[in-house]
This record gives C-alpha cells, sequence and structure tokens, in this order.
C-alpha cells in the first residue's frame, strides 16, 4: 500500500468518527498542552530570580573579614582596600556597612523614624516596629560606602554624582538617596545639594540613583513577591561616606566589603587570591574571613532551575502516558470493528505490512493533530500563565516545542504498535466470519 493512500484511508477513518476522534486527541492535547505551559512556567520563575541578581550586580564578590589585631587605618579592612585596587581583574571595591542604629532622617516637615517599641507579654519582651511619617515603611537602609559603592551595587546615578574619594576620605557630611527615599522626602522638588538632618546632623546630598525597580515586573505570584519585595528594598537608601562609621557606629569598623571583578572567568581568580592574601594577614585565633563565590551561587541556582524543569516535565509527562494508553485502547477498538475489512484486505494479498503501516499512520495522525492543537494550547496557557504570574508574555521554547510535538507522534507510533500487529496477525477466514 502507498503511503499517500493509507494517509487518504486514516483521515476517512478519523473523519467517520469525529467525536471519538476528538476525545482520544484530547489526552493528547492536555498533556502537550501541559508540558509546554509548565515548562514555560518555570523559565518565568527563573527570569524573576535573574531579575534579582541582575538588579544586584554581576560578577560581585562578597568578601566578609575582621580582625581583633588590628585598628585604626591600620585594620584589615584598609590592607584588604589596597590589595584589591593592585589586582587587575578588580575594577572596583567599596566598603558596604550599616548603622549600628535607626537614626531619624528629616527634610523639612518631612521625617522618617523607626520606632520600636517594648511590650510585655506573659514575661517576654516583644518588639513591636512602626514608622512614623508615612504607612509605606519607606524608612531607608542606611549604608556606608564609597566612591564605587554604585558600581559594585549595580546602581547608575539618575541626578548629580557619587561620592567622591576625597569626601570618603575627609569624613564630608555628604550622601546619595535612592529613588524612592529621595521621592518620598522632596516629592518633585530636585534634591541636589539640598540638606538633609540625620539624627540632627546635616549631610548634603550630592546624587541620587535611578530605581531599580522601575521597568522590572516579575508579576504577582507569592512565591515572587520576595524576590520584587527585594529589589524595591534596595531603592530605599541612604549612602554615607564609609568613614562615617566614626560618628555613628563608634569608631567601629566596618567588616564587610563587595570586590566587582572584570568578568566572569576571572571570577575564581579572583577568590583564590584574596582567600589567599587574608589568610595571611588574619590569623584565625583572632579573627574570621570569607569570599563569597557568584559563580557557585549561579551554577547552584542554574541546577534547581533544570531540576525544577525536569521535575514539572516529568509531571506533564505523565499526562501524555495516560493518554497513549487511551490510544492503545481505542486502536484496539478500531482493530475489533473493522475485523472484516482486514480479513478482506489480506484475502485479496495484502501483506502483514500494509496493514501494519495502516494502523500506524492512523496512530501517528491522531497524535499529530492531537499534538498541533496541544502546542496551541499551550502556548496560549503560557501567555496567559506568564503574565499573571509574572507581569510579561513569556513565549515558550521552539526547542520544548519541537520536543513536545515530537514526543506525541512517538506516542502515536510507541501505543498503536501492538493494535497494528494485532491486526495484521488476523487470519483471514476467522476475519471474514466476524459480524
Amino acid at each position: 500500500m502507498k503511503i499517500g493512500q493509507a494517509l487518504k484511508m486514516a483521515l476517512k477513518s478519523l473523519s467517520t468518527k469525529k467525536g471519538r476522534s476528538f476525545l482520544t486527541m484530547l489526552g493528547i492535547i492536555i498533556g502537550i498542552a501541559a508540558v509546554i505551559a509548565l515548562v514555560t512556567y518555570a523559565q518565568g520563575q527563573n527570569l524573576a530570580m535573574k531579575a534579582l541578581y541582575d538588579s544586584q550586580g554581576s560578577n560581585v564578590l562578597e568578601v566578609y573579614a575582621y580582625s581583633y589585631s588590628f585598628n585604626g587605618e591600620d585594620d584589615v579592612g584598609q590592607r584588604l582596600y589596597d590589595y584589591c585596587l593592585g589586582l587587575e581583574d578588580v575594577v572596583g571595591v567599596t566598603p558596604s556597612g550599616y548603622l549600628n542604629s535607626e537614626p531619624t532622617i528629616t527634610y523639612g516637615a518631612k521625617s522618617l523614624t523607626r520606632q520600636r517599641n517594648y511590650i510585655s507579654m506573659a514575661g517576654a519582651a516583644v518588639i513591636s516596629e512602626s514608622v512614623s511619617g508615612n504607612d509605606d515603611d519607606h524608612y531607608p537602609n542606611i549604608q556606608l560606602g564609597n566612591d564605587k559603592f554604585g558600581l559594585c551595587n549595580n546602581y547608575q546615578i539618575a541626578k548629580g554624582r557619587e561620592l567622591s574619594y576625597l569626601e570618603v576620605e575627609n569624613m564630608a557630611q555628604v550622601c546619595v538617596l535612592g529613588s524612592d527615599t529621595a521621592e518620598y522626602l522632596f516629592s518633585l522638588a530636585d534634591p541636589i545639594d539640598k540638606t538633609i538632618n540625620i539624627n540632627g546632623m546635616p549631610f548634603r546630598v550630592v546624587g541620587v540613583y535611578q530605581s531599580k525597580s522601575a521597568g522590572v515586573n516579575v508579576g504577582t505570584d507569592e512565591e515572587n513577591q520576595w524576590v520584587v519585595d527585594s529589589i524595591k528594598y534596595q531603592d530605599k537608601l541612604v549612602l554615607l561616606p564609609s568613614t562615617m562609621t566614626r560618628y555613628f557606629n563608634g569608631n567601629q569598623p566596618i567588616d564587610q566589603y563587595l570586590v566587582k571583578v572584570k568578568t566572569k572567568s576571572a571570577v575564581n581568580d579572583v577568590v583564590t587570591k584574596l582567600n589567599g592574601y587574608l589568610s595571611g594577614i588574619v590569623n584565625t585565633n583572632s579573627g574570621w574571613f570569607n569570599v563569597s563565590n557568584p559563580n557557585e551561587y549561579s551554577a547552584e541556582l542554574d541546577k534547581e532551575d533544570a531540576m525544577q524543569a525536569v521535575f514539572l516535565g516529568i509531571i506533564a509527562a505523565i499526562s501524555l502516558l495516560v493518554a497513549g494508553i487511551g490510544i492503545m485502547n481505542i486502536m484496539l477498538v478500531t482493530v475489533t470493528e473493522r475485523t472484516r475489512e482486514i480479513g478482506i484486505r489480506k484475502a485479496i494479498g495484502a501483506e502483514r505490512r500494509s496493514i501494519i503501516v495502516q494502523f500506524l499512520i492512523e496512530a501517528a495522525m491522531i497524535c499529530s493533530i492531537g499534538g498541533l492543537l496541544g502546542i496551541a494550547v499551550g502556548y496560549v496557557a503560557a501567555a496567559v500563565l506568564t503574565k499573571v504570574f509574572f507581569g510579561l508574555v513569556i513565549m515558550p521554547d521552539v526547542g520544548i516545542t519541537i520536543l513536545a510535538f515530537g514526543i506525541s507522534v512517538a506516542l502515536g507510533i510507541l501505543f498503536g504498535l501492538y493494535p497494528a500487529l494485532k491486526a495484521s496477525a488476523l487470519q483471514p477466514v476467522e476475519a471474514l466470519r466476524a459480524d
């Protein structure tokens, strides 16, 4: 039998029982759509995590180092800073310190104050926090850094400029604001060269960073809400010169640094050099140090993403397996219904191969049509899911689409093989006697 003739017979068989054919395809449609939609959803989650990491900057090492044996200008932090400046692959290094207190920040009539109220409950002290002046908690993250803080934290200047090296060295009373803090304190006014007060101490605003959350949309999915909050939190910022630790933290040295590496390929080498250098200047009996490797975090994240995609794919594949069993069942019913037809064809000389080919083509055609419909449904479902949960439409990967369609056709052939073999094995005399 020619392939063209077999295709015509398969189409005729499917069109004769349209309802049953569609119900048979339905399992394939749902299975393919589930594979595409779930894998695309996993890609959306990956993009959400990538948005967070991109907002924090790439190729950035977090270095924690402290030693009790040093103090003042000769502390381990200053030595680390000087060493990093001499590394060819390092493009920036900044202290990343925090205030030990939460001072009041004022500008004109506006004030940001975080109040801690201690309430005694059953003999235990319970801390409740409130932020005066607003309900949305605009109280900023007050950090201590230098002229490379923006570079190392992936901030871009929107107005004004960064802190300067001399301002940091001279403990100048200047600051750079995050976009949310600038908007809350100054509304539509230009903050540059205005003065804010931190615990009554005046600081001149020399710059404002661009918003990191503007244009970043990872949707409303509760699982990703912490990603959204983390990105928005970075816009709530007041950056002070790192030397202000002398005033706010009682001269306590900063023990956290960010090191910006030129390229991803150079990260491992810089990590090795920093670990070697710090092990030589920090006595672990009187101090400690740690250097994070973002490549390890990135590799772990990629591994988790791949595992998640595989897991979701397996769940969707189970529905395809169930659909394949349904196809086998329907093809066995078809063999029973067409027993006399098979007997007549074999009586006039039809070979087993031609009968096998005919039934395999019918099964493959059911799965192919169902696969195409499943792809269409999967694309729509993926677009809706990603729009609802991540706020943007993510198109399914072409490779996943082709793979899903290939699986559907393979299922038709695999699960149609047994009914085809059973049909071809019928004896002509017995087949002709069938009702």
